[in-house]
């Protein structure tokens, strides 16, 4: 047999800092190119290319198993799938997959005809085709695509390196033709004006930063355009949208925890914009309109939120009236204006809910079968309509798009997801617990198996966790996990504190000063699972990415036990060097989530406290695969190479160490449908062989 490959070693090279009269060694600083974002540094480069020789040369042996997982997971995927048509205007739009096709291909065609919202009709067109945009690349993302009013112009943005800086470009529909000049730099999907003359669209500064917004006026030179709104505040990132009622451009700014709105007139772009409610430390809202009012969700008065109405001539904060009051069980979240009706998203109990409000003010509360599932506003462009698209799934469940008739009170099937290698729902079984953490608090767990699973200890477990950002986890539909539940694995999600799932409080329960409750979370989930019977110390595979992935290296350091395997993607895991880091992209808009160290000692030493690679040590630790993306402009590919190269000096056990660097790709990994599939199922490998008797 031929023998192991010795994984690459990292040189410890002497580097120190101070803050607030605390000196920290960091020996691995090295690994952050000084010229980044150019990556060029030839001993950088050189490391992450032998530790991805080196996770090739461990992969190698189960090269079939890889395979297997593949093509099962593939074998899963419509290949030909296609979104239900959506009505802009006068046409349906869809994308669709060509059978094996790795992009889309986007379509429209006349709403006139026989079905014509069933499916392409013989007067369809082909807009945009993104496998020929991706043909010549090895990295694709399409970012924006708005179509003008009047039907004849697209504008669409593609990132082609994975560093999410896109380029827009105009296509005439008409002749197919694309105006000579591109605008680089972009974020966001560009809106615009009711003539089409025009066209909002947001820039990017030196630091990833969304600080500005600029109107193009059709056959002038980008250069020219001018600044409608800058953002001054380092630790802002702005947006631009459109409301539902298109007649009102939404230019929002703010943080994690605070927004600041203006509205311009799509009919009057050259208006300035009007402020809605000045910023102030946490107050957050959004805006929509309908019509003749405005419609805000705000949390001035509950931190749950409450939705109020303000009148179309004053949508500012002395007009709002409460539609909807705040309320410790009902979390308020996303909603949308229609003309005789909004929709509006809600947790109660912390399980998702859908209300729709007549004009009136009455509401009724959409029903569901199952106990447990996610549902959530689809994708509705027109304003007088009385229909609601809406997307539902659960653990068992595949998604699938409904149509509500509020007429007719009936949910109609528009697609459930199609597994082509076929599913059988009765198979697997589902369920909610609650796992009591260390300082009383329940957390929820959501959990499913194959039926026939024992419960008796023996089963191997993978917990998945996030806690970060108010993001809460839904008890979603996976085609990927069956290959896991299939080879007898229990799965659950872990609902920990700082993510939203229980409302606004849940989340500020795992944030700043009380980050840890997250991680003790996680722990103590995992050793009520093990009490209850669903698994055994050491026959847990956790995973989770981004802030998720700073989530497992927490773990690990504090119960590296009771893992048989870990898998960390993009993980934020240098915490302490990237929130005292203010040229990296994302630093001062972190500071609301995770403390500002530069100014306060005490959110210092915190985060210290926690950091998973400062808080490395010597030790016994899990198999751990790590992953990073060379051009990643949110989890930069020095925290997780940093992480991996200490943590290689540092175990004092056999078990398997890896990281794999994209070298061509950003935050979220290869593009393309089944490139990225690929890496589920290196993932699945890697747990599977990690957890064998």
């Amino acid at each position: 047999m031929k023998p192991a490959p010795e994984p690459p070693v990292a040189e410890p090279r002497a580097h120190t800092f101070t803050v607030h009269g605390i000196t920290v060694e960091d020996p691995y600083h090295w690994l952050k190119d000084q010229g980044y974002p150019e990556v060029d540094d030839p001993d950088v480069l050189a490391y992450l290319e032998a530790e991805n020789a080196y996770f090739e040369a461990v992969m190698a042996p189960h090269k079939e198993l890889v395979d297997t997982l593949y093509a099962e997971i593939k074998a899963r995927q419509k290949p030909d799938d296609a979104k239900v048509p959506v009505r802009v205007g006068d046409h349906y739009y869809q994308w669709r997959f060509e059978a094996q096709g790795q992009y889309r291909i986007w379509s429209r065609w006349p709403v006139d005809g026989p079905n014509a919202d069933e499916g392409p009709t013989a007067e369809a067109t082909v807009i945009l085709d993104e496998p020929a945009l991706a043909k010549s690349v090895d990295y694709f993302r399409l970012g924006a695509l708005s179509v003008s009013n009047d039907g004849r112009l697209m504008a669409y943005s593609t990132d082609t390196s994975g560093g999410e800086r896109f380029t827009l470009r105009i296509k005439d529909l008409a002749t197919g033709e694309l105006a000579d000049e591109a605008i680089d730099n972009t974020s966001d999907s560009p809106v615009w004006s009711a003539d089409d003359k025009s066209f909002f669209y947001t820039v990017l500064d030196d630091n990833w930063r969304p600080f500005q917004v600029r109107r193009h006026v059709l056959g002038t030179k980008a250069d020219d355009d001018p600044v409608i709104y800058e953002e001054q505040d380092p630790g802002f990132f702005i947006g631009v949208g459109l409301t539902s009622s298109k007649r009102f451009v939404v230019i929002s700014t703010g943080d994690h925890v605070t927004s600041e709105v203006r509205l311009i007139p799509t009919d009057a772009p050259e208006a300035d914009p009007l402020l809605v409610a000045g910023r102030r430390d946490e107050h957050y809202y959004i805006v929509d309109h309908q019509g003749d009012r405005f419609v805000i969700r705000t949390n001035d008065t509950h931190k749950n939120n409450r939705l109020v109405t303000a009148p179309e001539d004053d949508p500012t904060e002395a007009g709002w009236r409460t539609l909807v009051p705040g309320s410790d069980r009902h979390y308020l979240q996303g909603f949308q204006a229609f003309a005789d009706f909004i929709a509006l998203e809600e947790r109660v109990d912390g399980l998702d809910q859908l209300r729709l409000i007549d004009r009136t003010g009455e509401s009724r509360y959409l029903s569901f079968p199952e106990a447990a599932y996610s549902v959530g506003i689809g994708d509705n462009r027109e304003f007088e309509v009385r229909t609601l698209r809406l997307g539902y799934e659960s653990m068992v469940t595949p998604d699938t798009v409904f149509d509500y008739d509020l007429d007719e009170d009936t949910l109609r099937t528009r697609k459930v997801r199609e597994i082509p290698s076929g599913y059988d729902a009765s198979a697997y079984v589902t369920e909610r617990v609650m796992a009591p953490a260390r300082d009383g608090v329940r957390v929820p767990v959501s959990i499913v198996r194959r039926a026939g699973t024992p419960t008796d200890g023996s089963a191997p477990l993978y917990l998945y966790g996030y806690g970060a950002y108010g993001s809460g986890m839904s008890p979603a539909f996976s085609t990927t996990r069956l290959s896991l539940l299939d080879r007898g694995f229990i799965y659950a999600i872990a609902h920990i504190r700082g993510g939203d799932e229980l409302g606004h409080h849940w989340y500020e329960a795992g944030k700043l000063d009380r980050r840890t409750n997250t991680f003790n979370d996680f722990v103590d989930v995992a050793r009520f699972l093990i009490d209850e019977g669903y698994t055994g110390v050491g026959r847990i595979a956790i995973a989770g990415g981004s802030a998720g992935g700073e989530l497992m290296g927490a773990v690990v350091n504090q119960a590296p036990e009771l893992w048989g395997a870990v898998a960390a993607h993009v993980p934020f895991v240098d915490v302490l060097n990237s929130m005292l880091d203010t040229s990296l992209p994302l630093t001062p808009i972190e500071w609301p989530e995770w403390g500002n160290p530069i100014e306060d000692k005490a959110a210092f030493e915190y985060i210290r406290s926690y950091s998973p690679y400062d808080q490395l040590k010597p030790g016994s630790y899990p198999p751990i695969l790590v992953t990073a993306g060379l051009n990643d402009p949110r989890v930069t590919y020095w925290e997780p190479a940093k992480y991996v190269a200490k943590l290689r000096t540092l175990k004092e056990d056999d078990n398997l160490l890896l990281l794999k660097t994209n070298m061509g790709a950003g935050h979220g990994g290869k593009s393309g449908r089944f490139d990225s599939l690929y890496e589920v199922a290196e993932e699945y490998a890697f747990v599977l062989w990690s957890l064998a008797p």
